[in-house]
């Protein structure tokens, strides 16, 4: 865990230090490559610790694991379906098609996940003033 800090800190140094516009962006680009590489490794440590800490609490929770991310799996697949890729603006070199389609999918499970977040404040606070007033 510390080594993954220190290594953010030290390529946030390099960074600045190389500058985020010369070079053709190299900083700006290892910085994307090493957010991959974090959220990749924050992904594989969620799932395995909660597979094998569900597994020996209760071994029948791990079809509904499955169940779970089965359809978080299908969710991204539809919103990825559904997701125009449409040039972006303002920029003179657009990225492929490909790309434009995968960043209009991350920042429409983002609006998704942000509308989901906000429900579910708002359902707990009700459930729970509901149930403090009996």
């Amino acid at each position: 865990m510390v080594g993954l800090i220190a290594i953010s800190v030290i390529l946030l140094v390099w960074g600045f230090v190389a500058g985020f516009e010369s070079n053709g962006g190299k900083a700006v680009d290892v910085m994307f490559y090493w957010t991959y590489i974090m959220i990749a490794l924050s992904l594989i440590a969620v799932v395995v610790f909660g597979v094998i800490i569900s597994f020996k609490n209760n071994p029948k929770s791990i079809v509904k694991l499955g169940i779970g991310i089965v359809a978080v799996a299908a969710i991204c697949f539809v919103v990825y379906l559904i997701s125009p890729g449409k040039p972006a603006m303002g920029m003179l070199e657009q990225p492929d098609q490909a790309t434009l389609r995968l960043t209009d999918t991350v920042l429409n499970l983002t609006y998704i996940a942000g509308v989901c977040a906000i429900i579910a404040i708002i359902a707990g606070e009700i459930v729970m003033s509901i149930r403090n007033k009996k």
